[in-house]
């Protein structure tokens, strides 16, 4: 059950050449055991930090635990993930994105008792700090039912994007309704940190389309420049209302429930109608771009 706090540490450098030279597997202390690499953006720096990781499965959950051998302090990648949600999990010789959300109340405590039971020395750590050590659930998103079966073009690309967006943004809604309205609660970190991953995936598709997608379009296609103009507009506005957004999930609870759905159905009304206008507007000029990009044959 490895928990290495500091990812620049040597020993965890080699531990990370070892796993990934050797198909996810590393020996020595860690032969036979479960270990996967977990990569977190910085909280301040937003430079990828990857650290070796114990993992317990539970529940059909994959799970980490933020021991940091019973220290008295959080480890950074718990830190980090918390700031941006969405990090890269190497498991064996499988990688994926995920959603990292740390469990509450009595889901804690019934899934840290299963970790416990799988690896008895997250007890220990636990007996000799007095900070709840955190049990962060490493969710694998599915492609939504409606998304595009195969990619072979760039309107195929930008489908699958606006479909993933389209089914984060009605999961964080339904869970938002879920809470009982009229009174301040605390949302809670599973609200939190999906409604963060959201935003962040709203910001790296629209920095994507505003620095490659669109410019490429306005030379290919001059009569788009007003599409392109108005979009670009939209984007702004949808960029301001996810930093209100995100400002009311600064900290772990957020005390005005109502105000977080107003905001949520203010943005999924902005965001379904960008995206309707985007797709019927782009997407016949995108279907004939193939994706992945085809490199040019070399000469001769």
């Amino acid at each position: 059950m490895p928990d290495f706090s500091n990812p620049a540490n040597s020993f965890n450098l080699s531990v990370i050449d070892e796993f990934r030279a050797n198909g996810g597997r590393a020996g020595g202390p860690f032969e036979g055991g479960n270990l996967l690499l977990l990569t977190t953006t910085g909280a301040l720096t937003r430079r990828p930090h990857t650290v070796p990781l114990g993992y317990v499965r539970a529940e059909g959950l994959l799970l980490v635990i933020a021991s940091a051998a019973g220290a008295p302090e959080h480890p950074q990648w718990y830190r980090n993930l918390l700031a941006h949600p969405v990090v890269r999990v190497e498991l064996g010789t499988d990688t994926f994105d995920a959603i990292a959300v740390p469990t509450e109340g009595a889901p804690r405590e019934r899934l840290f008792a299963a970790v416990v039971r799988s690896a008895p020395g997250y007890g220990d750590y636990q007996a000799h700090t007095e900070r709840e050590l955190p049990v962060v659930v490493l969710e694998r998103p599915e492609a939504p039912a409606d998304a595009p079966r195969e990619v072979h073009s760039l309107a195929d690309k930008l489908l699958e994007a606006h479909t993933w967006l389209r089914a984060q943004l009605r999961h964080i809604r339904d869970e938002a309704q879920a809470h009982s309205p009229g009174r301040p609660v605390g949302l809670g970190l599973q609200l939190r940190q999906h409604c963060l991953a959201f935003c962040q995936g709203l910001t790296h598709h629209h920095t994507g389309e505003g620095a490659a997608i669109f410019p490429a379009l306005a030379r290919s296609h001059p009569e788009l420049a007003e599409v392109l103009e108005r979009l670009g507009e939209q984007h702004r506005e949808i960029k301001r209302i996810k930093e209100q957004l995100v400002a009311l999930l600064a900290g772990i609870t957020v005390a005005e429930p109502e105000l977080l759905r107003a905001e949520l159905d203010r943005m999924s009304a902005e965001l379904e109608a960008h995206l309707d206008y985007e797709e019927a507007e782009l997407l016949p000029a995108l279907a004939g771009i193939p994706f992945p990009p085809v490199r040019p044959a070399p000469a001769g």
